[in-house]
């Protein structure tokens, strides 16, 4: 098996390649692309020489040329709008909730939201019965803000 690979390095070279390309489905970040594309160059430059440094050179060149130039335009592509995801607790901003436990006037209550229970107090200072739809407004670290949808 390995004297039919040694002779047939083009097919060597494809094998990497495609073991690279179902790790990048794998890992996601871009890089084993690059790597999968260096392959196939290298697949394709054993088509006019047979000599693996030749082969191993090609592959480091083009692999090298695609994570700087072709990577950050697959990720542009790819990964638009990457930053305006919003995470964590920022993306609570603007959901509905219920009152568990009375939010006092002036005070504080609880909320649920998505299966959360979080410490809220009313925008405007005012009691909100237990029961009542509300919406967060902010979020002041583990505080909650709210105003009755």
């Amino acid at each position: 098996m390995m004297d039919y690979l040694i002779q047939n390095l083009w097919l060597t070279w494809l094998l990497v390649g495609l073991v690279c390309l179902i790790l990048e489905l794998m890992n996601g970040d871009l890089y084993l692309m690059c790597f999968a594309i260096g392959s196939l160059c290298a697949s394709l430059a054993s088509a006019f020489t047979d000599s693996i440094v030749i082969h191993v050179i090609i592959f480091v060149i083009f692999s090298v040329l695609s994570i700087f130039l072709v990577r950050p335009i697959a990720l542009k592509y790819l990964h638009q709008g990457a930053d305006k995801r919003l995470s964590n607790a920022e993306a609570l901003i603007g959901r509905e909730g219920k009152v568990t436990d009375t939010i006092e006037a002036g005070g504080y209550g609880r909320v649920k939201i998505d299966g959360d229970s979080w410490k809220a107090q009313s925008i405007d200072g005012a009691a909100i019965d237990q029961g009542v739809a509300v919406r967060i407004l902010r979020l002041d670290s583990i505080i909650a803000t709210v105003e009755r949808c």
